[in-house]
This record gives structure tokens, sequence and C-alpha cells, in this order.
């Protein structure tokens, strides 16, 4: 590893920096890689790195020593510039002062002169805004508009204004003598504020922000600038939202269902911030919006489980696809409960077993892409549903869930793997169930439940349905987990009876030369127990936890059974005995693999009483009163003795009389 100083950057963890550099020297990782572990590769190693390390701070201090210099001849530099800096900002200071007192002494007198010219200007400009309005008012009380101000529509924002303080000024004249006027000016009034809305539209459509400003601007000093901003928000919504929605409504519907969501989302957002601008009230702009998405939000749910369903079906079909498999199909109805209880109450292969040539058809890919998929579907769910259909409607896309992982994945992978165990007598058997039960413990799904499906459901009659329907699929699922586990443990077990059959000789516990026994154990019991340590092994890959235990004690009881039944098939001689203690012996060391102290204790009272083989006749009865033997049936140690060749000879049933 190139010693670098960008290896020793912040944050710097030293112990992991030493674990890298041994676990990149060959044989000085933790489990040695490829190659055993090598403590003189890793000393050598650490100590050519710690000469590369001492090296590179040689290189980094002598480079510390030269920019420290460098700083200290530009400190010194700079502090010359500072200084001069100082010196003309001082006499630039002082010239500030002298202009600022200037500038004072002007800006008094200009505001004075100011004052004096707005004393004498004000009451004039009052005069002539009067008068102006006085004219205008003759306009109305005659009953013809003549001015230009009143018919050219480029001039509506002066006709506003006019009209606007006409208006006000009406109000505040005697009914019966103005009447007629003041219905004249109403009427003028409402007519320029409905082209000012008019007009306000027509920019919003256009496009136009700079003109719908200012037309708003108009409109603020009139009653109808409320109208105004209804106006806006639903012309808004309904040009966007038709527009986003209905081009892609009957063509892409994963994207209508993406816009439909957004547009909701940002709408009722939108509300919210008005609400709290107290710009409107909260019912009227709720049921602007339902206006607007009503058509939309009814057929949401149907779209939603078409959707998924298309989706999920597709996202199965492409990986089935990949894997050049044509899914085979799964029996239902009562045909299919028969056979899970048949099934389940023996362990018979039910149908031929197939080769799925180690695949295991669970996939990590697809289960994260149909949970992906269902998680924004109960997210636009949980948006777009009305509240008293979100707990059903939620309900719905958690059975689609169930329905495409759970049975159509997961399911069928089960039902596959169990397919393919072959039978308990089957020769040289590929156990691929077990890679099938390692995916499938590494999937974890509880989490989609519990984070997106029990918010929505939690507090309706949904909940026990939905809790129900989970503990259903679980139970299941666990029924057939089980079940192929017993189906591939009998399948080990057919293994090592298959070695035994073929490798145990009889002549393995009854030599002809009982002084020429070379061996320490037999070629069956090693082939054996070299099977069980690979078994072993990947159990415990497959599985974690309890599960492991679980498994190996059936496992190991399983075995510890097998040996004692095949003991019991021979007949022993001396040296014969002696080997088949060796033999338990070394069964009793694959034993200690499983780490089960049950399993353990089984091959210890196996090894105990194999002694009864070869003990001498007088002190057959001091070994069955052990400790290992003294609780066993009589009529078991008893059945062990009579595999003695001497049995008869040496009388030794009187023992057990």
């Amino acid at each position: 590893m190139a010693t670098t100083a960008q290896l020793f950057e912040e944050p710097f963890d030293a112990d992991e920096y030493i674990e890298r550099l041994a676990w990149r020297t060959p044989g000085g990782g933790s489990k040695g890689g490829a190659e055993a572990f090598d403590p003189k590769k890793l000393l050598e190693e650490f100590v050519n790195h710690i000469e590369e390390l001492k090296q590179l701070d040689e290189r980094i201090q002598r480079k510390v020593e030269k920019l420290e210099q460098q700083c200290h001849r530009e400190a010194k530099e700079f502090a010359h510039k500072v200084q001069d800096l100082q010196r003309s900002n001082q006499v630039a200071f002082q010239h500030f002062q002298e202009l600022d007192e200037h500038i004072s002494y002007v800006a008094t007198k200009v505001c004075h002169l100011g004052d004096q010219l707005e004393g004498v200007n004000t009451p004039r400009q009052r005069a002539v805004e009067a008068q102006r309005l006085m004219t205008y008012f003759n306009e109305f009380l005659d009953g013809e508009l003549r001015s230009d101000v009143f018919n050219n529509p480029d001039k509506i924002k002066e006709a506003a204004d006019i009209i606007q303080k006409l208006h006000l000024i009406a109000q505040e004249l005697p009914f019966d003598r103005f009447s007629d006027v003041k219905a004249k000016i109403a009427s003028k009034y409402h007519d320029l504020e409905r082209q000012l809305i008019q007009e306000f539209t027509a920019a919003q459509r256009r496009g136009e922000i700079g003109r719908m400003r200012e037309v708003a601007a108009v409109l603020l000093h009139f009653k109808g600038y409320a109208h105004c901003v209804d106006v806006y928000i639903k012309q808004c919504q309904e040009a966007h939202v038709k527009e986003r929605l209905e081009e892609t409504r009957h063509s892409d519907v994963e994207q209508y269902l993406k816009n439909l969501y957004d547009l909701y989302s940002r709408t009722t957002a939108l509300a919210a911030k008005l609400t709290d601008f107290n710009l409107d009230k909260h019912t009227f702009l709720s049921k602007l919006i339902k206006n607007i998405f009503s058509c939309y939000l009814e057929s949401y749910i149907d779209m939603e489980r078409q959707y998924l369903q298309n989706r999920s079906g597709l996202i199965l079909q492409r990986y089935y696809d990949s894997k050049n498999h044509q899914k085979r199909p799964v029996g239902t109805g009562s045909m299919q409960e028969l056979k899970e209880r048949i099934r389940q109450r023996t362990n018979l292969p039910l149908g031929p077993s197939i080769d799925t040539h180690g695949e295991t058809f669970l996939s990590q890919e697809v289960v994260v892409n149909l949970l992906q998929e269902t998680r924004h579907a109960f997210e636009r769910c949980n948006k777009l549903s009305d509240p008293a259909d979100l707990p059903k409607n939620a309900f719905s896309i958690f059975l689609l869930l169930v329905e495409y992982l759970c049975v159509d994945h997961i399911d069928y992978a089960l039902e596959i793997g169990l397919s393919a165990i072959p039978s308990p007598d089957a020769k040289n058997a590929n156990l691929y169930f077990l890679d099938v039960v390692q995916q499938l413990l590494s999937l974890r799904f509880d989490k989609q439940f519990n984070d997106h499906l029990m918010p929505l459901i939690s507090s309706s009659p949904k909940l026990t349905e939905c809790l129900h329907k989970k503990k259903e699929v679980i139970e299941q699922m666990e029924v057939k987990l089980d079940t192929g586990i017993d189906r591939t443990l009998n399948c080990m077990i057919g293994q090592m009876k298959h070695i035994l059959v073929t490798e145990q000789k009889k002549t393995d516990f009854k030599p002809e030369d009982e002084n020429n026994v070379m061996i320490q154990y037999t070629t069956a019991c090693s082939k054996v127990c070299a099977y069980v340590s690979k078994q072993v092994e990947r159990v415990r890959r497959s599985m974690d936890g309890k599960n492991v235990d679980t498994v190996l004690t059936e496992l190991g009881v399983r075995f510890h059974r097998l040996i004692h039944e095949h003991l019991q098939q021979f007949s022993y001689s001396s040296m014969g005995g002696m080997l088949a203690i060796c033999d338990v012996a070394e069964y009793r060391r694959s034993a200690k693999d499983f780490r089960v102290p049950l399993v353990l204790q089984l091959f210890d009272t196996l090894h105990a009483l194999c002694n009864l083989l070869v003990v001498a006749p007088d002190n057959l009865k001091q070994v069955c009163s052990g400790e290992q033997l003294t609780n066993l049936d009589r009529n078991l140690l008893h059945a062990f003795v009579q595999l003695r060749v001497d049995y008869r000879s040496a009388r030794l049933g009187r023992h057990f009389s």
C-alpha cells in the first residue's frame, strides 16, 4: 500500500489503517485470505511500512519548514503594506469628514427649501384634483361620458383610479337628490371591476406576469379584489392540472399517477399557505380543490391497483425471462391443501423431483423493486384517498403486495425448492433448498408493513384483517420452510447412510488378522465425517440466530440415530470393537462442530456404549454402572453386549439376567 499524505486526511482511524495494511499483506489478514496467516510476512511489512512513514515524515517536515519561512517572509511584506494602507486610510478619512460636513450643510438647506415648496404646492394639487373629479362627476350627472379616459380601453387604469374615487365620494351624497348619479357611478364601478378581472384572467392565460401584477395593483382598491385571488387560483389549477394529467392519463399510467400525486400535494400545500395568510377561508379552498381534482380522485384507486398489478407482473416476468424460466403452474384449491397436509405429516415428495441447476428463483432485486412500487403506492394512497376510504384502499394495495411478492415470487420459489429436493435414497444429491432458505431469511419486508401500511389502517377495523392476513402468509411460508428443511435433513441422512452402506464392510469390525490393523478409523467413518462437516457449515451459512441451533440440533439427533443403528448391524471382535470406538470418537469430534450440548452428550453416551464391546467380561457390571450408562435401559446395554463375537462363549448374558 503506497504511503502518501492523503492516507492521513481527517477523519483518520489508526486501527482501521493498520487493519487495512494487514489485510492487503499476503498472509496477513485475520482469516488469511487465499494464504495461511504468516506473522513473519506481516512483521516484515510493518517494519518496511514504518520506514516509509519515517521517510514521509521527514519530507513533510522539510516542506513545513519551507512553508514557515515563506509565511514569515510574506507576513513581513504584508505588515508593511498594512501600515501604508493605514496611513492612506487616515488621509482619506479626514477628507471624508470634511465632505460629509459640506453634504450635511447642503442637505439641510435643500430640506428647508423642499418644505417651503411643499407648503405651497400641496394645496394647489388638491385643488386641481378636486376640479378634475368635479368635471368627471358632471359627466355622470349629465348622463353622457365624453372624456376619453372612460372610452379608451388603453386608459382603463386611469379610469379605474377616477371611478374608485368618485365611488367613495358618491357614498357621502344624500340618496334622494343624487340617486341617479350614484347608480351610474356604481354601474361604471362594477363594469370597470369586471373588465379588470377579465384583463387579469387574459394576462394570466398569456403568461404576462408583469401585466397581471399591474392589474392586481389597480384591483387592490376595489371590493372585488378577493375575486381576483379566486380567479387566479382556479385558473392556475384548471389550466395546469388538465394539461399535466390528460396527456398521460391513458398513455402512461405511471407518470399519470406521479403527476396526480405531485399536483395534488402542491395544491394542498399552497392552500395551507394561503389559509395562513388569511387570503381566504379554508372551506372555500377545499371546495375549489375538490372541484378541480374530483374527476381524477374518483378513479384513482382503480388506476393505482391496475398499475400496480401490471407493474408487479412485469417485474416478475422480466426476472423469470432473464433466467430463461417458464413458470410452472402451482396447484390451488382442495387438491393443493391435501398435498400440503400430506407434506406436513410425511416426508414423501409429492410429484417428481426437478433439477433447478442451483437456481433459487428468489431475487433480492425483485423484492426491492416490488417493495419500492408498493411504498410509492402507499404514499399516493395516503394523499389521494378520501379519509373514509383510506383503510380500505391501503388494504387492497397490501393484498396486491401479498399476491405478487409473497405468493407469486416467494411461495413459488419455495414450491420449486420443495420440488427440487431429492428423495432420501438419491445418490450424490444436490441440496439447493438451503440456498432458498438463506435468500429468504435475508429478505426483510416487515419495515414496509410497519412504516407505510400500519399508519394508514391503525385506527380502523382493517387493522385486524391485515394482521390476520400477514400472520396467515407467514405461517404458510414457515410450514413450507419447515417441510423443506426436514426433507433436506432426511436427504443428508440418506447420503450418510449411502456412504455407510457402500463403504463399511463387515470385516472392518471383525478383521481376519487381529494383530495387523493399521488404521485409526474406517474409510466409511472418514467420508461420513467429511460430509457432515460440509453440511454443518452449509447450515450455518444458510441461517442465523436460533434457527441454526434448532436445525443443527435436529440434524445432530438424526446423525446420532443413524450411527447408533448402523453400529448395531455388525459383530465386533476385540480389535474390531477398538476400531468402532475410534470411529465413534471421530464421529464425536464431528459432533463438536454442531456446538449443541445435546448432540455432544448423545455421542458421549454412544462412545461409552462402545466400550462395552471391548471391556473384559468381569468388568461389564462396573462399566454398566458408570456415570454415563447407569441411567440407560438395561435392554439397550444388553443389545450392545450381544454384538461381541465372544458373547456366547464367554457367557456374557449372565451379567444382565
